[in-house]
């Protein structure tokens, strides 16, 4: 739901989205891909870049400390349709409780934390770069013998998209190890959010 109050980051950000699924069965990874593809594609062109930031251990607790709270308000919007202002004074205010200077700031650290999460492998909890998961996906999505044909060309085809848009590479090395630290807390906290 967060993902209609954020603007989009093209299909960087279904790849992150679709990397951060991974930790689901490959059917659920498709279901939530397709769900958030379309408002990717919805995105006029000129979706703004992600400002790339050093993040810090406050900021990281300060998004692991918000996010019940904001997906509480999240959780009420109905889908594709924009929050009013009454809904983002809510959003603005659990943001500054928790440190950051408002919704703007908050979201731009998760969106700084997505970026280096959809570069793990779920698997080994590793750093590997988004492309290697998404090439991990498909191979996973193949060899799902439960899925049915149709949605598993289907989601084999997202994927494919995805990898032919490249994400963005992670400019704060530091950023890695730090996500790194907290990825068990932050795929509970940000996981479920994915649909």
């Amino acid at each position: 739901m967060r993902a209609l109050l954020r603007p989009a980051l093209t299909a960087f950000g279904v790849a992150c989205l679709i990397s951060a699924a991974s930790v689901a069965p490959a059917g659920t990874a498709f279901a939530q891909a397709k769900q958030q593809q379309a408002p990717s594609q919805a995105a006029p062109a000129e979706a703004p870049a992600l400002k790339q930031i050093a993040l810090t251990d406050k900021q990281i607790d300060g998004v692991l400390a918000a996010q019940k709270d904001m997906d509480a308000i999240t959780a009420k919007l109905p889908e594709n349709t924009a929050p009013d202002q009454k809904v983002i004074a809510q959003l603005d205010a659990i943001a500054k409780k928790n440190g950051f200077a408002g919704y703007d700031d908050y979201n731009n650290v998760v969106d700084n934390i997505s970026l280096v999460l959809g570069g793990f492998d779920p698997a080994t909890k590793k750093y590997v770069g988004v492309e290697a998961v998404i090439k991990a996906q498909i191979a996973q999505v193949q060899a799902d013998k439960k899925m049915p044909a149709k949605d598993k060309k289907e989601a084999v085809g997202e994927l494919n998209e995805a990898l032919k848009t490249p994400a963005p590479q992670v400019e704060n090395k530091a950023n890695i190890d730090l996500v790194g630290k907290y990825y068990d807390k932050l795929i509970a906290a940000l996981g479920d959010d994915q649909d």
